[in-house]
């Protein structure tokens, strides 16, 4: 067996592991689903930290982890002040960075350095905390998540099949060389065709245009919350974001679709079936 087939026969087996529970957690809803979206985040956190700071963790950066992971936990923890918490925290996160490098350095950096772990903090909680809050909507939440881990799978599946059975012209080779416009299509039809299905068989209060908007908007931000992670992982030449999934490197690594998604998904139920309702 190859190395490459190993790599998948891994990835395989990981996802096969792993999803389940992570699927159990997501049902069982509070406090079991914020705990598992506070743990993603704080990783996300960590790894961007990592990528872009490198070197040992400073208080500063272990408190940014700490503050990305207690987001998600908002939602449910004090679901009337949520909003005005985060951004408190974001205030604590940017006054923290900046008192830290004033006082310890290195000054010429100490802006950069500010930006990345606030940039740690936003990219590692933001779309986990949507997802958190899509969870507590009344009666249908959990298939709102669902939807958009749907979206998010829907648009990466046939995206790969697509590209690999079908791709020729190349989507953005500077960031990802293996990513094609074929692929593209695939996955802009996957992520509505896995919504139909998704209704069809388990969310029927979904109707034809959520289907079609939310589909159509996943398969533009999901491919886009990829390419972002790619070139961060590019401009500072790391391969993985992490090793905490076997077969499949960080979190970001794993999860760089959805944190775009969810977030869009958030703001749809909220904003236009909330005001149609």
């Amino acid at each position: 067996m190859t190395d490459k087939n190993k790599n998948l026969l891994v990835r395989v087996i990981s996802g096969f592991t792993l999803l389940p529970g992570v699927l159990y957690l997501l049902y069982l809803g509070g406090w079991w689903t914020a705990a598992l979206l506070g743990f993603a985040a704080g990783a996300c956190a960590w790894e961007y930290i990592s990528i872009t700071l490198k070197g040992p963790f400073t208080p500063v950066a272990v408190l940014t982890v700490g503050m990305a992971s207690a987001m998600p936990m908002l939602p449910i923890a004090v679901p009337l002040h949520a909003n005005a918490l985060i951004s408190g925290a974001t205030g604590i996160v940017l006054f923290s960075a900046w008192a830290w490098h004033l006082l310890r350095g290195p000054l010429p950096e100490a802006p950069l350095r500010t930006a990345h772990l606030l940039m740690a903090f936003i990219y590692g909680h933001g779309g986990l905390t949507a997802l958190a809050a899509l969870r507590l909507v009344p009666d249908n939440g959990l298939m709102w998540v669902v939807s958009a881990l749907v979206i998010t799978w829907g648009n990466d599946t046939m995206a790969y099949f697509a590209g690999r059975l079908f791709g020729k012209h190349k989507l953005y080779p500077e960031v990802s060389p293996n990513k094609t416009w074929e692929g593209f299509a695939g996955g802009f039809v996957g992520a509505i065709g896995f919504l139909f299905l998704q209704r069809a068989f388990f969310f029927p209060q979904m109707t034809v245009v959520d289907c079609f908007v939310l589909g159509g908007l996943g398969s533009l931000l999901g491919p886009a919350g990829d390419l972002c992670e790619s070139m961060l992982k590019r401009a500072y030449n790391v391969k993985d974001s992490g090793v905490i999934i076997p077969g499949h490197g960080g979190m970001l690594d794993r999860i760089d679709a959805l944190i775009f998604n969810a977030p869009m998904v958030f703001l749809y139920v909220q904003f236009v079936r909330g005001a149609l309702a």
